[in-house]
């Protein structure tokens, strides 16, 4: 999947995970206790939990890795119901505090928006950084239009769906939109099952940061690539700050502009190939 196809997902994903938080809450009951901020706390975190969870799910099948999938649903559905459970009884209190101002419950949503936007930036290959930005960036946005909804839509619980279903995509398509323009590095997959995927390197750049293996195995590879030619580890990208290193780990050899290499600096657009699998590096500066 690549990078400009995660707008779509993320954005559809998020909405789904917004209306089901809607059913969930509303089936329990929407005030779980007498005091609005516990209840908030509840509600809050539902939503934040189904959001995450869906967001995860996307993040984690666009590389058809089952492994990784079950890793960032978990980690992105905790951060959801965490940041839920805080964003929602915040966003309550700053409307109560600035009286009743639309302004307060969005900037509670903004903290919700950013924890499921950290989480995207652990499980995925971008930056935490910028999974946050575009978290904090959707939630606001998200929380606006949800609070906007619910004042101008007569049916209170159509309001409340609507609204959490915008909530959701928002979160999500911002998220996606901040990483697809910030994103410094990536590999595009041009042939083999994952043909048009992009495998996002941001977050492996850094000289002292971690390294990135490619190969077969889900549990021993970062970027995991389903070709029976590709060892379970066949190759290691190490980052420098400014460019990566890829290193050969294999015994049927990492091929660089059909050229077959040992350890070599990559250079935007030069073609790899590894097993049946070919794909390109991309990097912006």
């Amino acid at each position: 999947m690549s990078r400009l196809m995660r707008l779509y997902y993320y954005s559809i994903l998020g909405a789904i995970g917004g209306v089901i938080g809607w059913q969930v809450s509303n089936l329990l009951g929407l005030s779980f206790t007498r005091s609005i901020y516990l209840s908030e706390i509840g509600v809050g975190a539902l939503i934040g939990l189904c959001i995450g969870v869906l967001i995860g799910l996307g993040e984690g099948a666009l590389t058809r890795n089952p492994v990784q999938t079950l890793r960032a649903s978990l980690i992105s559905g905790l951060l959801g119901l965490v940041g839920g459970g805080i964003g929602l009884p915040i966003a309550e209190g700053l409307f109560q505090l600035i009286g009743g101002e639309v302004l307060g419950r969005s900037l509670g949503w903004g903290i919700f928006g950013l924890l499921i936007g950290i989480a995207a930036g652990i499980t995925g290959g971008s930056q935490m950084w910028k999974g946050a930005l575009g978290g904090l960036l959707g939630g606001i946005l998200g929380g606006t239009l949800l609070e906007t909804a619910r004042r101008w839509l007569q049916d209170t619980l159509f309001g409340k769906a609507a609204g959490l279903l915008l909530l959701g995509a928002c979160v999500g398509v911002f998220i996606a939109l901040i990483v697809y323009l910030l994103s410094r590095a990536w590999l595009e997959v041009k042939s083999g099952k994952l043909k048009g995927t992009e495998f996002i390197l941001d977050k492996f750049m850094r000289k002292e940061g971690p390294s990135a293996f490619i190969g077969s195995d889900a549990l021993k590879s970062d970027i995991v690539l389903p070709d029976p030619d590709i060892a379970p580890q066949h190759a290691l990208l190490k980052g420098a700050d400014t460019h990566f290193n890829l290193k050969d780990l294999s015994l049927n050899g990492t091929f660089v502009n059909n050229q077959r290499i040992e350890k070599t600096i990559l250079k935007n657009h030069q073609t790899i190939r590894m097993g049946n699998t070919e794909f390109v590096y991309h990097e912006k500066r």
